[in-house]
């Protein structure tokens, strides 16, 4: 099966197990007691979700909080790529007040089924879920202040294309937001697999450096990584050894390369201002 349709099956199968009071952790995963914490666990404080509902805050697949770190203000719109069960959605629409505009985008009916009975539990009205691809944003352009996104970049085949979608649908002077998996170093194809597959159930993580030149070449300006969460080897010990992989002799070769990252990216001004907002 194509990564693409993968993808939709995985998380189409999350959005069913939370409807029905089960975890959202996927693939292996999902067997393995514990191995989903790491990544996904502790990621948003009671503050943020207490006013949440529970379906919203189990859906999360996310590997970060990029509604804490996005530095969102009243009145600006924002787009998540991949938005799940609508928890950053719900979150954004909160920071950015009634005069703002929270729209997520996902392409697994489920999920956008699940966000919308969320949306209507938390009694959110200045949110819009959009179905559609990350690859193919249903927006126009220059339309959007903030775009954000939970670990879901890593899962696209054409994450060149992601960012250069979401370059063309945000404002001059607009800003990318994202949580995602990456890696650095050199690590062996089967280590990095499995461990991808840990991570990110399905997960396909650029190097750092890879991330930084894919966001220069879509046009972005003033890019930033920033480790949130650097994987501990004993923290996928239960994973790799029911992947038939000997932990201990591999441990140096995985020790401190896989991450979640905030990752942070401006798109340069207008240089043909045509008022005093549009260049804000």
């Amino acid at each position: 099966m194509e990564i693409k349709g993968t993808v939709r099956e995985q998380y189409g199968q999350a959005a069913l197990r939370v409807a029905t009071g089960g975890s959202s952790c996927c693939g292996a995963s999902a067997a393995l007691e514990g191995t989903c914490d790491p990544i996904t666990s502790n990621l948003y404080d009671s503050s943020q979700t207490s006013e949440l509902p529970d379906a919203a805050v189990k859906a999360s697949l996310g590997c970060g909080n990029p509604t804490a770190l996005a530095e969102l203000k009243p009145g600006e719109i924002v787009l998540d790529l991949g938005s799940g069960g609508g928890i950053d959605v719900l979150l954004s629409a909160r920071r950015i007040g009634p005069t703002g505009k929270a729209y997520g985008l996902d392409m697994t009916d489920e999920m956008l089924a699940l966000a919308r009975e969320n949306q209507r539990k938390a009694g959110v009205g200045n949110v819009e879920f959009l179905k559609g691809e990350i690859e193919d944003i249903p927006l126009p352009d220059n339309s959007v202040d903030v775009v954000i996104s939970n670990c879901v970049i890593n899962l696209s085949a054409d994450k060149g294309r992601v960012l250069r979608e979401a370059f063309r649908v945000l404002k001059p002077g607009g800003r990318f937001a994202v949580s995602d998996v990456v890696t650095r170093g050199e690590v062996p194809a089967e280590v990095r697999r499995s461990m991808l597959l840990w991570v990110g159930c399905i997960a396909g993580a650029l190097r750092d450096y890879e991330y930084v030149a894919k966001l220069a070449k879509a046009g972005f300006e003033s890019i930033d990584i920033e480790p949130t969460r650097v994987y501990n080897i004993e923290e996928a010990r239960q994973f790799l050894t029911g992947e038939g992989i000997n932990v201990d002799a591999i441990a140096r070769q995985v020790e401190g390369k896989f991450m979640s990252a905030f990752i942070r990216a401006v798109k340069p001004p207008s240089k043909e201002c045509c008022g005093p907002a549009c260049c804000s």
